[in-house]
């Protein structure tokens, strides 16, 4: 996907859009809050129980056993309750996150299925792989420390309060006056770790998209010795991603230490004023037993211990923000329009006609401009001229993979634009000189288009490709695994499945372009004579740079700078000598030459 920054009002709209992903769980927050609450409450009953034993073990009645062992046997109790409901939350606020970050991961993969081609060709593979899993992986650890920890240590604040208050009033606003400091130490560096952390995520898209790029294309960086080249690339954003990263977690790292030390201020002064009550108090309002004192001071380190958790976590937050601001970015990509409410592609004949069509990738460099072509039923139109005359875009507009400025397509009368993509689709069969191979076995493969397609089918179809042959020399035959871009075959022998993938759904018009461009002569006249018998009462496109595998062609579009120069058969524009016979006999002289 394209990089780009949210803009601040869409910033303000993150945690928004990010709990409409978790709305749909909210059945599971209401349980885990009460598991929370019960699990915090049952924890802070353990220091009051400590504060009682202590003033048996001190009192001025001297030491009684008996209660002090009733009171750790019920402290056991307690803590053992407060762990199993402590247990029960963190499974209910497992099953939010993950089901949310299913969610999310499903809405983003389905909306790059609707996103145009244009959108895509724009952006940078690595990156979006990096949105799909990694920032994915970002948020869901967020969203995890949230419920458990920032959830959690938000719960023992408001709690703790409500037992310091309960105990002792003056203790407890000497906690709550020195709180402020601990949270605006938080907030400080917090504000300047923000921005790092989002240019960090932004890095870990663009490593990500390098390291994508050059370890698919190995071969070729190899092949022109660029190893160093790529390595000093990669180093280069390694090094801003280290700088960048090392400066957010070195400040994101000062709030626990700062926080903690500002605690500790708090538990000596609880100390030092439980102490003065203790002492100088008498049997005032105010008075205080050690005991009470001991169970003040733990008070004030479980008040304390959330903002040490809260602070920590805050590295974790952040990270998850930025990538949940990627994440709503690429949601936020202009999808294809929608055509459900228009009727789908009846087709009839075959007939292809385009009228004065007009597109441009850049509207400031037109390319395809004011073509017209009228192809009926059965006839084959083969597309040459010089490598970016328009050849492939005008295959892109037949498909609709990108949709003409002006102008008009139309299969057997009905403009292209106003029926379903998918019906439109449907009638096309393609062959790329790209090939695509996925990982899965052989059969699989071919039967891409045609799941169903029995395997009499599917071994038809590979004969009829010549792909037969050197299919059953594998290892296992059909059911050999493929990975990837199917390294352990030859580009022809891919080529060759992609034909017959193509072969097996036998569409009703067929496009091929460059098709049989990595495949040796010998093989390619037998394809040749089976795309001839495929191609019988179809109508087909063929873009070729070989022009003696177009001579049968009815119609010849001769294209340059996106438009038609000469149009005619093989033989009219010959007799033309123009710039078609001109490109032909440049190709018949080089293969004389090296012959």
């Amino acid at each position: 996907m394209r990089k780009k920054t949210a803009p601040p009002a869409r910033k303000k709209g993150i945690l928004r859009r990010l709990l409409r992903f978790i709305s749909p769980y909210q059945k599971f927050l209401i349980p885990a809050l009460i598991a929370c609450v019960i699990g915090v409450s049952l924890s802070l009953l353990a220091p009051v129980m400590v504060g009682h034993a202590i003033d048996y073990l001190v009192g001025p009645d001297a030491v009684q056993f008996g209660p002090v062992a009733q009171y750790l046997t019920a402290l056991v109790a307690v803590i053992g309750l407060s762990a199993l409901f402590q247990y029960l939350m963190g499974i209910l606020t497992n099953a939010v996150t993950y089901r949310t970050v299913r969610d999310m991961r499903k809405a983003v993969f389905a909306h790059l299925n609707r996103l145009p081609l244009k959108t895509l060709d724009a952006g940078e593979r690595g990156d979006t792989i990096n949105r799909v899993v990694t920032d994915m992986d970002l948020i869901s650890d967020g969203i995890m420390h949230f419920f458990t920890q920032l959830f959690n240590g938000i719960v023992t604040v408001v709690m703790t309060l409500i037992f310091m208050f309960s105990l002792n009033v003056p203790l407890a606003l000497v906690v709550v006056c020195l709180t402020p400091i601990s949270l605006l130490v938080s907030y400080l560096i917090a504000r300047k770790t923000g921005g790092k952390f989002r240019e960090q995520a932004e890095l870990r898209g663009e490593i990500g998209a390098f390291a994508e790029e050059r370890i698919v294309n190995q071969r070729l960086t190899r092949a022109f010795c660029a190893e160093k080249n790529a390595q000093d690339t990669f180093e280069e954003i390694n090094q801003r991603l280290y700088n960048c990263g090392w400066k957010a977690q070195f400040y994101s790292s000062i709030t626990n230490p700062g926080t903690r030390f500002i605690n500790a201020i708090v538990t000596a002064a609880v100390a030092a004023c439980g102490g003065l009550l203790a002492v100088h108090a008498g049997g005032g309002m105010w008075a205080i037993t050690v005991g009470e004192l001991s169970s003040f001071i733990l008070f004030a380190n479980q008040y304390a211990k959330p903002f040490n958790e809260i602070t920590g976590v805050v590295t974790e937050i952040q990270n998850a923000y930025a990538s949940a601001v990627r994440i709503f970015d690429t949601l936020d990509e202009q999808p294809e329009s929608g055509d459900s409410a228009l009727p789908p592609l009846q087709m009839k004949r075959g007939d292809v006609r385009l009228e004065h069509v007009y597109f441009s990738y850049d509207p400031e460099r037109p390319l395809i401009q004011d073509i017209n072509l009228n192809v009926h039923e059965g006839e084959r139109v083969a597309i040459v001229g010089k490598t970016g005359c328009g050849k492939t875009t005008l295959i892109n507009l037949l498909m609709r993979f990108y949709d003409v400025d002006a102008g008009r397509i139309l299969i057997d009368g009905q403009d292209i634009a106003r029926t379903t993509r998918d019906s439109l689709r449907a009638v096309f069969g393609m062959v790329l000189q790209d090939t695509w191979i996925f990982t899965g076995t052989v059969r699989e493969n071919i039967a891409y288009g045609k799941p169903d397609a029995t395997d009499e089918e599917i071994i038809a179809a590979a004969k009829s490709a010549h792909a037969h042959s050197f299919i059953k020399r594998l290892e296992n035959g059909y059911d050999t695994m493929l990975y990837g871009d199917a390294a352990r075959l030859s580009q022809g022998q891919r080529q060759l499945i992609s034909i017959a993938r193509v072969m097996l759904v036998s569409p009703p018009i067929l496009i091929l372009d460059e098709a049989t461009s990595n495949i040796d002569t010998l093989t390619e006249r037998r394809v040749q004579r089976a795309f001839d018998k495929m191609m019988q009462g179809r109508t087909s496109f063929v873009v070729a740079h070989r022009l003696s595998t177009i001579r049968e062609a009815d119609v010849i579009l001769m294209m340059d700078a996106g438009r038609v120069l000469e149009q005619g058969t093989h033989e009219e524009l010959l007799a033309k000598n123009g710039a078609y016979a001109a490109l032909y006999r440049s190709q018949f002289e080089e293969t004389a030459g090296k012959v």
